[in-house]
């Protein structure tokens, strides 16, 4: 099948399977990639985790934080619900930075995050993106307004209103109802851009080699592997991810290399036009598209 009608086919299977996509694969070593829409802005949800952790990586680098301090969190001080890490503690902690980096980016811990946001307020992160030259990346807020959508003010019976709400109430432009999934108020990024940073961490770039080597190992002990993790880890592979939910919206970036030296980067970014929370079905599809561009490149 030739390049067209490859994608031409991958975009039927996204809109058959309830998703829009905007996707990115590069050869990390030519240069050579394919893509379905992969300028499109969408918000970021939890893959801002990425550039918080390279931020943070690299002013422990400086010598502006020391990964070892111990930073006291309080239940009730960092509010930021979700299902791992320090939101489900029910007594304090204290914990060192780099151990917050690890929760943060390898559990996708929201309180975690939150912790490092506070040491990183997100403009200072924006600004440390930009002294590395990587564009095309909004960071505007920490995780806490994450957890404050529809999902969280309907019953559990009734959260499809809440993925209808996220589905139906968006602009041509990319504003929308619901602030996080704002494009002019969210955390955003495009495919390309987390491809952009994704190139930055894995060859050389402006990233200082041991920020880069410390976000890299992060990733590839990343623990939420049930999205694009079956289609690329094997005993002959290397798999290493981020990603992010939030409403109806389904991403992940990772990069993946092979044992014949070969690595591709690639960022999937997605919105369900399903109104359910758990779809196993919009996963493996996102994988399913994602493999078939990695595979054609492979045979370029």
């Amino acid at each position: 099948m030739n390049t067209e009608a490859l994608l031409g086919d991958m975009r039927r299977q996204l809109r058959e399977g309830g998703l829009h996509g905007c996707l990115l694969v590069r050869d990390l070593h030519t240069g050579e990639e394919l893509g379905i829409d992969p300028d499109t802005q969408l918000p970021a949800a939890s893959l801002v985790k990425v550039p918080l952790a390279l931020a943070t990586a690299e002013r422990i680098r400086r010598g502006e934080l020391d990964g070892a301090t111990m930073l006291d969190v309080q239940p009730g001080r960092i509010t930021t619900p979700g299902p791992t890490g320090l939101s489900r503690f029910r007594h304090p902690t204290r914990i060192a930075i780099d151990d917050l980096l690890y929760l943060s980016t390898c559990v996708s811990d929201g309180t975690a995050a939150d912790a490092l946001f506070d040491l990183t307020p997100p403009a200072q992160v924006a600004d440390i993106l930009h002294e590395l030259g990587l564009r095309g990346l909004t960071v505007r807020h920490g995780m806490l307004e994450l957890s404050d959508t529809p999902a969280e003010r309907f019953d559990a019976a009734e959260a499809h209103l809440a993925h209808a709400l996220a589905i139906d109430a968006g602009t041509s432009g990319r504003g929308h109802r619901v602030p996080q999934l704002d494009t002019t108020r969210a955390n955003t990024g495009s495919a390309r851009a987390y491809v952009e940073l994704l190139q930055a961490l894995w060859t050389p770039s402006a990233i200082h080699p041991e920020a880069a080597e410390r976000v890299r190992g992060l990733m590839t002990h990343n623990v939420l592997r049930h999205r694009l993790t079956p289609d690329f880890s094997s005993d002959a592979t290397t798999w290493s991810s981020k990603t992010g939910t939030l409403l109806n919206l389904r991403h992940e970036i990772g990069v993946v290399e092979h044992s014949d030296g070969q690595a591709f980067a690639i960022a999937v970014l997605t919105e369900s036009l399903v109104p359910a929370s758990t779809q196993p079905g919009a996963d493996a599809l996102m994988a399913h598209v994602a493999r078939g561009l990695r595979d054609h490149l492979r045979q370029l």
